[in-house]
């Protein structure tokens, strides 16, 4: 391979990995991306105009995708609509983005025989009681509970058959939840550390007792690298860092770490099914192909992620006002 396709590479995970991929190897990128309100194309920048080009367009437009082809040796597929509140708030653009907009690929990937690799989330499978000492593994039923996961869930089964109907060479990796640099800040994490920078006291789910599976953003980078690269055609890994952690601690640890109380915070009105607990069992990928976290310290990986927000505030400002109007019109 010498140029790869991302899409969604300017998003949150996909720039990430664009970066990762300049850093740690010789490829080429072109990155198409849609740029909604999720893209930033000041995540891209720093990165050289000769080994990534950008794209403006949309992953449903074939004949967009199609014109592509010529120019790649494969695919990574991180494009998706992937907010929850937004897909309880109207689930028509997840259906588009992540259904219609994967099968666009898959179709095109299969037309000109080019390898993909789909990015896709643990929340596929559904979320586990909070006492419950299992974790989510490859064979773990799908029981996806919002328009989002169940989007994704969708997605990941059109991969899995244009695999087995039609030979495309892909393979799935399915993610916890990812933290770092360059994330929307109506996401958890940046919200709560823009939210203190700004003097404003962090907002936490009911309880606070959901818990979630933190990964680094540079780590599921390497990770996504490595099954693109040495992963078995057909085959689905699980992506994560042993990072579990309920939202109270988290928002605590943040709290901390900016040098305030832990308990200076507030609790807002609990989402609609919202999962209790995702955990993720990355053993095959680990054994399998080799990989491992460099961020297996959560607390070490949320101060690079602070330092990045107080140091990038051109970039996360234009985001802000409009994000906390709409949480507010929520209630949340």
């Amino acid at each position: 391979m010498s140029t790869l396709l991302v899409t969604g590479g300017a998003g949150f995970i996909g720039s990430n990995f664009v970066h990762y991929v300049v850093a740690n190897t010789d490829y080429d990128v072109i990155v198409l991306d849609k740029l909604t309100y999720a893209g930033n194309r000041a995540s891209l920048d720093g990165l050289p105009e000769a080994r990534v080009r950008l794209v403006e367009g949309d992953i449903a437009d074939a004949a967009l995708v199609d014109s592509l082809m010529p120019e790649v040796d494969a695919i990574v597929h991180y494009a998706a609509e992937s907010h929850n509140d937004n897909s309880l708030n109207d689930p028509s653009p997840f259906v588009t983005t992540n259904v219609i907009g994967t099968f666009t690929l898959l179709e095109a990937a299969r037309r000109h025989g080019k390898r993909i690799h789909h990015i896709s989330t643990d929340e596929v499978y559904g979320d586990l009681e909070l006492d419950d000492p299992n974790r989510f593994t490859e064979h773990t039923p799908y029981n996806p509970s919002s328009p989002y996961s169940s989007t994704k869930a969708g997605s990941d089964l059109l991969v899995r058959a244009w695999v087995r109907s039609f030979g495309v060479e892909a393979t799935i990796s399915n993610c916890s939840n990812n933290y770092g640099p360059r994330q929307h800040v109506e996401k958890f994490i940046p919200r709560q550390i823009t939210n203190l920078i700004d003097g404003v006291h962090p907002k936490l789910y009911g309880a606070g007792l959901n818990v979630r599976d933190w990964i680094h953003a540079d780590d599921h980078s390497s990770a996504v690298l490595t099954i693109l690269e040495k992963g078995r055609i057909g085959e689905t890994y699980l992506i994560g860092a042993d990072g579990e952690k309920n939202n109270k601690e988290v928002v605590e640890l943040i709290l901390t770490l900016m040098g305030e109380a832990p308990d200076s915070y507030e609790h807002v009105n609990d989402r609609p099914g919202h999962d209790l607990r995702y955990a993720i069992d990355s053993t095959k990928l680990r054994e399998e192909l080799g990989w491992a976290p460099r961020f297996s310290d959560f607390e070490s990986g949320l101060k690079d992620t602070i330092a990045w927000y107080r140091e990038n505030e051109a970039w996360w400002r234009p985001q802000k006002a409009e994000t906390e109007a709409k949480y507010a019109r929520s209630g949340q």
